[in-house]
């Protein structure tokens, strides 16, 4: 199932702000578990969802080092908030605050990722939307897509430092 051809439409997918999308993934971000909200929103089924790797709806509009932050922490076996970008399966958008965990079995061991999904309200996308799109400038401007990205993953910090803060008390505060 490729959604390269998918392209943005601009419009917004419906959800509601107190619903909550849930996902499960395995260690390597493939879809185990989707809840009905996920499945409207995204406008896949279940059957279809199953197996695939989760960034099956990344909007390209998404900073990629946002993603590297992501994986980094909950790789870390901890917590991560992240405003995220999503894309449905008919091109339409749709913004979450997510909740990103690790699932551990009975000895510890990360097992795969659990996360819940809120809509966030529109002053919360309006603070964040200009800075995705400075950090997703910054990952486009050199030719290289590794070297973009740290780029502007060193941005994103830069930026968090020059504001005496740390990434969890940046996102919680917008």
């Amino acid at each position: 199932m490729s959604k390269k051809n998918t392209q943005p439409t601009g419009r917004e997918s419906p959800f509601g702000e107190d619903e909550i999308i849930v996902t499960k993934t395995d260690l390597k971000g493939r879809i185990t578990y989707a809840n009905d909200v996920f499945q409207r929103v995204s406008q896949y089924s279940l059957r279809e969802l199953i197996g695939q790797p989760h960034s099956i709806i990344r909007h390209p509009d998404m900073p990629r080092c946002v993603f590297k932050l992501l994986w980094d922490t909950i790789e870390a076996k901890q917590e991560v908030f992240a405003y995220v970008l999503n894309l449905a399966r008919n091109g339409d958008h749709y913004w979450v605050l997510a909740h990103v965990t690790p699932s551990f079995d009975g000895v510890g061991q990360v097992v795969g990722y659990h996360s819940n999904r809120r809509k966030p309200d529109s002053a919360q996308i309006a603070k964040i939307a200009p800075l995705y799109q400075m950090l997703l400038d910054e990952e486009r401007r050199p030719a290289s897509r590794k070297e973009g990205m740290a780029n502007a993953y060193d941005k994103l910090f830069s930026i968090l430092r020059t504001n005496g803060v740390v990434y969890d008390e940046f996102v919680l505060a917008v």
